[in-house]
């Protein structure tokens, strides 16, 4: 399996299409949406190409591609409006014998190589226990992140697709084949670790 990762859209139509975009130019079998998909937030300015109406229309095209998770702007009325679940806190898929552990970060964080939570993640209080190896999934931040933390455990923020924080680029992750790469919105690979 494929898997393109993106986190924090907050509705910005161009964001979504570019990331949908790049779904299909890498042959992705699935999206792993890590929560923010409509509501821009009140902390947020409004995202380039704010449009959650044409951000519902291309993800529900897309929904039998989609898991999901619910972030912190996330809410109820979201889920009548999407057809794809969005509402759970974390999911977790087996990839072969990889564990990938998904949440948007503000319920499950996972702690740096220091033991120390992400900044602006400081208020997750759920500790996340996966059996290695496993690659643990958080957006929330708008600050990407690619590190191995310890053997056979890897964490990575995305960033934000439309809304990118502390000096980083917008952008996404792949990942296949115990293989996972950050890229910015122009599709250029900025990182990649191996399990």
């Amino acid at each position: 399996m494929k898997y393109l990762i993106c986190s924090d859209i907050h509705g910005s139509e161009t964001a979504c299409q570019t990331a949908v975009n790049f779904f299909n130019q890498f042959k992705c079998d699935k999206i792993l949406l890590l929560g923010d998909i409509l509501y821009h937030g009140p902390r947020n300015n409004l995202p380039e190409g704010h449009n959650p109406k044409g951000v519902i229309s291309i993800l529900n095209d897309l929904s039998d591609k989609i898991i999901a998770c619910r972030g912190n702007c996330d809410a109820e009325v979201d889920q009548m409006v999407l057809k794809f679940s969005c509402l759970a806190d974390f999911f977790q898929i087996i990839d072969n014998d990889l564990t990938i552990f998904a949440s948007h970060g503000h319920v499950y964080a996972p702690k740096d190589s220091n033991g120390n939570l992400p900044v602006g993640c400081e208020t997750a209080s759920k500790e996340i226990m996966v059996s290695k190896p496993a690659l643990l999934l958080y957006g929330h931040t708008h600050v990407s992140v690619l590190e191995k933390i310890e053997e056979g455990l890897i964490v990575c923020n995305p960033g934000s697709v439309s809304l990118p924080k502390g000096g980083t680029q917008s952008g996404f992750a792949i990942y296949e084949n115990k293989k996972i790469s950050l890229y910015n919105m122009q599709g250029q690979e900025l990182k990649t670790i191996h399990f």
